[in-house]
């Protein structure tokens, strides 16, 4: 299953904890074998971030979301992660001009569960995945597998 999100970030700035921002859910979709549907609004990622090294900006995803199957099911998904973001990464990501940034360049990974009452869908309640990211002209596309 894959899932995109689109939103926007309000920095909060540094701290003695961090620098914290929340990237906040305008939308998106998530498609797949078994479930596809609409991420709603209103979702967010309360996401730190740090050093590692000279080189290279570390980050946690601490995220939740709605998300709405096409037959109106409602399902709660939180997941946690890390990215690993270059500086050079981080310039192009920041310039509009730039061409897209090869995703094998930088780390972006996350652990989703998901919580729901359909009784369809009641085996996503057992469900623990992996995500790998990529960042995109949309936002932030995520390509997800069930850990088995």
């Amino acid at each position: 299953m894959e899932f995109e999100v689109a939103g926007g970030l309000i920095a909060i700035g540094s701290s003695p904890f961090g620098d914290q921002r929340l990237g906040y859910v305008t939308g998106g979709r998530f498609y797949g074998e078994r479930l596809n549907g609409t991420v709603l609004p209103g979702g967010g990622n309360w996401s730190r971030s740090g050093r590692l090294g000279d080189a290279a900006a570390v980050g946690t995803f601490d995220a939740r979301a709605v998300w709405q199957t096409a037959g109106g099911a409602l399902i709660y998904v939180t997941y946690g992660g890390r990215s690993v973001i270059p500086d050079d990464v981080r310039a192009a990501f920041a310039d509009p001009s730039a061409p897209p940034v090869d995703p094998a360049r930088y780390y972006l990974r996350i652990a989703p569960v998901f919580e729901t009452a359909d009784p369809a869908l009641a085996w996503l309640n057992g469900v623990l995945a992996i995500g790998v990211g990529e960042r995109t002209d949309f936002g932030v596309r995520h390509v997800v597998h069930e850990v088995l």
